[in-house]
């Protein structure tokens, strides 16, 4: 494990910024959750489902209102397979180009076709205002490390030493269920699960701490 690159895990000063989100599980027991963002998509989607399905790992999805909306089939498998969701605001907005009663709005138009608690705001940019208000209706979800197969001048080699050298016990890891992730994460998300088997990790699901969300359907 390499100590640090905060491309991949930011320094543990940038995570006391939102000291009440969940940025890693418990490091007592070597498990950790993968959790895949910017879906769902039919491209990739199912692939991912299908790959989860077979090495009998859950998962967390958080996913674009828009794209529920307009694959409401794949949003229903997700949840038929087991997994959890979550909240990745209507169309991926970043929260600190927005104003907040625009970004507020934009999670709860995404929470009428999300139907969760956890919420992961896009990139993980968010004020501290809309922080403070996503918390009374929702657990906000960061990571401890991100895979970085979106980015194009990567491959899925870079991809696999990304997570394979910095997670830890306890590390929520993020991967992305979108068309601009598949060229890595379909040949690097199979090779990570291996390895991390090999290494003894189990997967596991992300706490549910029995925050109740408001309903506003």
């Amino acid at each position: 494990m390499r100590r640090f690159d905060p491309r991949i895990r930011l320094p543990k000063l940038a995570t006391r910024y939102f000291p009440n989100a969940l940025w890693r599980l418990p490091e007592n027991e070597k498990k950790v959750a993968l959790t895949f963002d910017d879906g769902p998509v039919p491209e990739v989607t199912p692939w991912v489902l299908d790959l989860l399905k077979e090495e009998n790992i859950k998962a967390c999805f958080f996913c674009v209102g828009e794209n529920v909306e307009r694959h409401p089939e794949l949003y229903q498998q997700i949840i038929a397979n087991g997994h959890q969701v979550g909240n990745h605001t209507f169309n991926h907005l970043q929260g600190l180009k927005t104003p907040d009663e625009a970004f507020l709005a934009n999670v709860e138009k995404a929470a009428t076709y999300v139907d969760s608690k956890f919420m992961r705001p896009p990139h993980g940019w968010l004020r501290k205002s809309q922080y403070r208000e996503l918390t009374k209706d929702y657990e906000v979800v960061m990571w401890d490390l991100i895979s970085r197969d979106y980015k194009e001048k990567t491959s899925p080699k870079a991809v696999v030493s990304n997570v394979m050298n910095f997670v830890r016990p306890g590390s929520i890891i993020i991967f992305h269920d979108s068309v601009k992730a598949q060229k890595n994460l379909r040949p690097a998300l199979p090779v990570v699960i291996k390895k991390l088997k090999e290494e003894g990790y189990q997967f596991t699901l992300l706490p549910e701490k029995g925050k109740q969300k408001t309903d506003k359907h």
